[in-house]
């Protein structure tokens, strides 16, 4: 694995931070949080869009509410329209998951809820017609569940209906990634030592139609995960705590749950919740990667190229 290249994309708020990174009509579309600091009541997701493959980036859309704090853009490409996710946070009220759609990547519809109040859906994936996603509620006595759409119930406004529910509830378990291939769900899952000592990830497994999950503890502390597939290996760029505080492309082994990192991006402090865009051809294989990183001294949005080999 070998960096190709990293640019500072985009440090115009106080705090940027929590990206995703998706291509849609030709174009790259990079989605991040804006805020005054890493918690703070007045956050806002921005989007950028590159039409040269990542070489130069400019705001296309900056989504608000009246009130309360949007949090963790995530992007998803279904039935030829953009889909925004994110999550409003409002002190002293349940947390509630939202969803916008877009035809153009520029203008978007108002923001219809999702999933059940107090939880927040996290990277959601298409499979076959349906849209799947992990959701988590915070606190002493939460756990995850998974989620499934339909187009029909996407398109009319419902909720995202609980398929599994708990999905997971060995310790603080929280933010997901999850891949698909093979007629199997792969769920690579966060826990941090939060209410008790347990903070080692966990891979989760499901054949169609997702309802019977077999769990395998990682060996080591990830944070922010987003996972996919390269040439039938299980890659994720996540965040790691061992030595000093990095965002990283690592293999997991799917039979004994080790993490081994392959290439650590610049990075460091505040950082991770990278989004990626593999394009594959006959001469090579190349990963482009959103992410944020507070190394150069304040949280500032990243693009890195990668050359998988």
């Amino acid at each position: 694995m070998k960096l190709l290249s990293v640019t500072k994309i985009w440090d115009k708020g106080e705090h940027n931070a929590f990206t995703d990174l998706i291509e849609f009509q030709g174009r790259l579309y990079c989605a991040f949080r804006e805020g005054a600091a890493h918690v703070s009541p007045d956050g806002s997701l921005r989007v950028l869009m590159s039409k040269n493959q990542g070489a130069d980036w400019q705001s296309v859309a900056l989504i608000r509410v009246d009130v309360g704090d949007l949090r963790d853009a995530r992007l998803l490409v279904w039935q030829q329209e953009l889909f925004l996710f994110g999550a409003r946070a409002i002190e002293g009220e349940p947390l509630q998951s939202l969803m916008w759609r877009s035809q153009n990547g520029t203008d978007w519809l108002e923001a219809q809820p999702c999933a059940d109040s107090g939880y927040w859906l996290w990277r959601v994936i298409a499979v076959a017609d349906s849209l799947y996603g992990v959701a988590y509620r915070p606190g002493p006595d939460g756990d995850v569940r998974l989620y499934r759409a339909t187009p029909e119930e996407t398109l009319c406004g419902a909720d995202f209906t609980s398929l599994v529910a708990p999905l997971n509830q060995l310790g603080y378990v929280n933010e997901s990634g999850l891949e698909f291939s093979e007629d199997t769900l792969t769920c690579v899952l966060r826990r941090d030592p939060v209410w008790d000592e347990r903070k080692l990830g966990m891979l989760g497994k499901a054949k169609a139609p997702f309802t019977q999950w077999h769990w395998l503890e990682l060996d080591c502390r990830i944070g922010g995960p987003v996972a996919f597939r390269w040439r039938g290996r299980l890659l994720a760029i996540v965040r790691l705590y061992d030595d000093k505080i990095r965002t990283s492309l690592v293999e997991i082994c799917e039979t004994t749950g080790h993490v081994a990192e392959h290439l650590a991006l610049p990075s460091g402090g505040d950082t991770s919740y990278a989004g990626v865009v593999l394009r594959s051809s006959a001469k090579a294989d190349e990963l482009k990667v959103s992410y944020y990183s507070s190394h150069e001294g304040k949280t500032a949005i990243y693009f890195a190229s990668l050359l998988l080999e």
